[in-house]
């Protein structure tokens, strides 16, 4: 553990688990700690690293802003605001958007949209349809909208007005909301990250377009960790055909630059008017440069297309390797968004996987988790392969042996 480590944290808070690993630099798909050890980034910052590290276009670009303009407040237009918005707008077939600075703001931001949407067709009680096992953030209006109730301990009461269903079940959410008047928006990720890499299935995703269409209700999808690009489409409801209401964004549009967003249909576009919702940050100007850049860079590397052939081969490359390995229960998700889920809880697989040069996380306590830049290689999702499964298969056959009781 180096020095570094040892100084800095006794005077940070103690909110995160974290590994003794403090990184220094990156190049591409690679980092390096501040002990000069090389590591494979499977996890990109949790889907924020969308061009990896270092990249050529990027940092320029980026060098260029700073040494123009970094912040700015409201009061005033920032150009590259209204060209990322514009570019949004574009790419998702909506029409406005509001820029904050985290996924967590744009689905609080979206919440209150909700809210608002129903006291303006004068519904006092407006309530929430929201998913189990689902993330939307840790702020108390996203917690309560979160289906975790472990990160709920020490900090109730939750706010009310969410009415919770379980996944993919069109009959289910039907019955929760039947002659509720109070129901004004449903509110899902098209693929949960936290809560364990979960899908939503297009025909689900079609289903709730419709219901939501003859109810009045407000389609919201979080995007924040599933969009930009990373399952091969600019964002993964599209794979469904439909288009929603709302749409919070985050993570991967910066490519590490903090930025937020939340995109809005005519039916959402014009519910905030002046002084019903704002942020400092929001919208700044080396924020709105990022996100520019990074869709620029994107097309012209043509690096949704690599995350859908990139992510298959990954995705393949797994199933076959552990085919028939007791213990690993599923591999889902689409593009370069990938779980492995084991039947045992598998948090020490981080530590063990960083010691062989290998970052990833796990989610949903037996979740392995790969979100990894959209500029991955085949040869490298080859290498993550070649790096994880030994490691799963020996923790694997070790569980076992010390708990003879753990079944697949």
């Amino acid at each position: 553990m180096s020095s570094f480590i040892e100084a800095a944290s006794p005077h940070t808070m103690n909110t995160y688990g974290r590994l003794p690993i403090a990184l220094s630099h990156g190049q591409g798909c690679r980092v390096w700690d501040v002990n000069g050890k090389q590591y494979l980034d499977a996890l990109g910052g949790i889907a924020v690293n969308t061009l990896g590290h270092n990249h050529p276009k990027l940092v320029p670009a980026l060098q260029d802003q700073i040494g123009k303009i970094i912040h700015s407040c409201n009061y005033y237009h920032v150009p590259n605001a209204e060209k990322l918005a514009a570019k949004l707008v574009d790419l998702s077939g909506m029409t406005n958007v509001f820029f904050c600075c985290t996924g967590l703001e744009a689905n609080e931001a979206a919440i209150k949209l909700a809210r608002k949407f129903g006291h303006d067709r004068g519904i006092e009680n407006p309530q929430i349809v929201v998913y189990e096992k689902a993330f939307h953030g840790r702020s108390i209006a996203t917690l309560s909208a979160t289906g975790n109730e472990k990160l709920k301990v020490g900090f109730g009461p939750m706010l009310d007005g969410f009415i919770r269903v379980p996944l993919n079940d069109v009959e289910a959410l039907k019955a929760a909301t039947a002659n509720n008047p109070n129901v004004v928006a449903v509110f899902f990720e098209t693929i949960q990250g936290e809560g364990g890499v979960n899908p939503m299935r297009v025909e689900y995703l079609q289903a709730v377009r419709k219901l939501c269409d003859e109810n009045n209700w407000l389609l919201m999808i979080d995007e924040v960790q599933c969009g930009m690009g990373r399952t091969g489409k600019w964002f993964a409801h599209q794979w469904a055909g439909i288009v929603p209401d709302v749409m919070p964004l985050a993570k991967g549009l910066g490519s590490g630059v903090p930025i937020g967003a939340v995109v809005a249909g005519p039916k959402a576009a014009n519910i905030f008017q002046p002084g019903n919702h704002g942020t400092t940050f929001g919208g700044n100007p080396l924020a709105m440069r990022a996100g520019v850049e990074t869709i620029r860079i994107m097309e012209e590397e043509g690096l949704m297309a690599n995350a859908a052939k990139v992510g298959s081969h990954l995705k393949a490359a797994l199933e076959r390797e552990l085919a028939g390995v007791e213990g690993v229960k599923d591999i889902r998700g689409q593009g370069l968004m990938l779980g492995v889920e084991l039947s045992i809880p598998c948090g020490a697989l981080t530590q063990k996987c960083a010691d062989c040069g290998l970052l990833i996380s796990v989610t949903a306590d037996s979740v392995i988790r790969m979100v990894p830049p959209l500029i991955l290689t085949e040869a490298e999702a080859d290498e993550i392969v070649g790096l994880l499964v030994p490691l799963v298969k020996q923790f694997l056959a070790e569980n076992k042996l010390s708990n003879p009781n753990v079944k697949p």
